[in-house]
């Protein structure tokens, strides 16, 4: 064996041109064989080898030693990260649907299929679940899906069955409106909600990944509904489980750009505070204009506030805010196209991080955030990084508007509460359904008279 490599030695030598005297390359990868440069083993291991085999002692300084364990880690970094890309391509993202039917998923799939939101270089699969009477709903759904003939696309199926649902789940998007038939009161609702949580819950506990994220959208009580989800599913991380805010954000941005003539996609940071499905509080106060055509002009960063500029006082308490109650309406909304690219803007944002210096409206998990209640999923603004999110607490709120926060958070424990049986009267002494509200300037009288305003 010694003889042979000896042989080898010399002749490639010679064929290179070489000169050799010793050299630690014998005990790594050959290179010139495509291998990555890698030791083949530990040092200390490799040379009680060729001590026993060959009689050779190395006479390395330890300075060499850990220049080459320097090189052979971040070799070793580099073809994890390989390795990772190449099993993202070969493992796609698995997508699982709920309520699948609804317009809002018909809508939603392209967007996800587009290669935007998860990277260029992920494969995903797209899971339909529905109730079995649906079934002929989805396999269209699934045969449109497949002609899309997208590069990002995996696979899409159908499911009707629920002791397979969300089966190695990365990702949860959960649609379904509890509203299936007439339910006659409020409390019957919130209970409805419960069961389905109970349901839910564990299948997520038991078939999805642990680290699976999950959006709740829908129409009525999805804030309760994604505390519940965590609840039944305690080794999912509850900051891993988020309902949309951005619906009523956008609904909200889209008509004061009508009322001002300008592009919706100029507004930023509207908040949205407390129910998303319910009562919430529309915050106008951090609202900034961008590119907006006036008489004031500068340069791409130049944004005024908002209420700088509209002064139709009348309108936002009025016409606003009612046409905002109406969205958030037990009624069906539209076909679908705003709902579902409001998910796939959270979702884009979960995983790409959402624009610098924005704030985004989200459902999330309290953690005790500006003096509010903790174990309650309340809307507030928050910004994604890193494929996490984070509450933006480094604002200034004036009295008035920590009143509404915490009205909101009384009826959202209320509503928990009736959930887990502990009271009966979801909203005791008070109107039955409620919408969003809004607050103008502090300085204002009439800010003494905003009121709030029934769905």
């Amino acid at each position: 064996m010694g003889f042979c490599l000896q042989v080898w030695l010399q002749e490639i030598c010679e064929k290179n041109g070489w000169k050799h005297k010793r050299s630690p390359i014998i005990w790594r990868e050959l290179l010139d064989r495509g291998g990555k440069g890698l030791l083949l083993g530990g040092f200390n291991e490799f040379m009680e080898h060729a001590q026993h085999y060959y009689g050779i002692t190395s006479n390395m300084r330890t300075a060499e030693m850990l220049l080459i364990a320097k090189e052979n880690l971040q070799t070793r970094i580099d073809v994890d990260k390989e390795e990772e890309e190449l099993k993202s391509l070969i493992n796609p993202l698995h997508i699982w649907i709920n309520s699948a039917s609804l317009n809002v998923c018909y809508h939603l799939i392209p967007l996800l299929t587009n290669g935007e939101i998860f990277g260029m270089e992920t494969e995903v699969s797209i899971h339909l679940l529905d109730r079995s009477s649906c079934e002929e709903i989805l396999q269209g759904i699934v045969m449109e899906a497949q002609d899309l003939a997208s590069p990002f696309l995996r696979s899409v199926s159908l499911h009707t069955e629920l002791n397979e649902a969300f089966l190695e789940a990365d990702v949860i998007i959960l649609l379904d409106d509890i509203l299936q038939e007439t339910i006659p009161t409020l409390e019957a609702c919130v209970r409805q909600v419960n069961s389905q949580c109970e349901i839910y819950g564990p299948l997520i506990e038991m078939n999805a990944k642990s680290n699976v994220k999950i959006v709740v959208m829908g129409k009525t009580f999805t804030n309760l509904k994604t505390l519940m989800l965590g609840k039944y599913a305690p080794s999912i991380n509850p900051r891993n489980i988020v309902t949309v805010a951005m619906l009523l954000e956008s609904e909200a941005k889209a008509m004061l750009a009508r009322k001002l003539q300008m592009h919706p996609a100029g507004i930023k940071n509207l908040i949205v505070w407390g129910n998303v499905s319910g009562c919430s509080f529309v915050d106008l106060s951090k609202t900034e204009l961008y590119r907006y055509d006036s008489a004031i002009w500068g340069p791409p960063s130049f944004f005024r506030p908002l209420l700088d500029v509209l002064f139709d006082r009348e309108w936002m308490r009025t016409e606003f805010v009612a046409a905002l109650s109406s969205l958030t309406s037990w009624g069906t909304h539209c076909l679908g196209l705003a709902p579902a690219h409001a998910i796939a803007t959270v979702l884009r944002y979960w995983y790409q991080g959402s624009p610098p210096g924005e704030m985004v409206s989200l459902g999330v998990i309290s953690e005790g955030e500006f003096g509010l209640p903790e174990e309650i999923v309340y809307s507030m603004p928050v910004k994604f990084e890193n494929g996490d999110w984070k509450v933006i607490t480094e604002l200034d709120l004036n009295e008035k508007t920590h009143e509404y926060l915490h009205i909101l958070a009384c009826d959202l424990i209320r509503e928990k509460q009736v959930a887990l049986g502990e009271v009966e009267e979801l909203y005791p002494q008070r109107r039955e359904v409620h919408g969003p509200r809004i607050d103008l300037d502090e300085d204002e009288e009439e800010e003494e008279e905003a009121s709030e305003v029934q769905g």
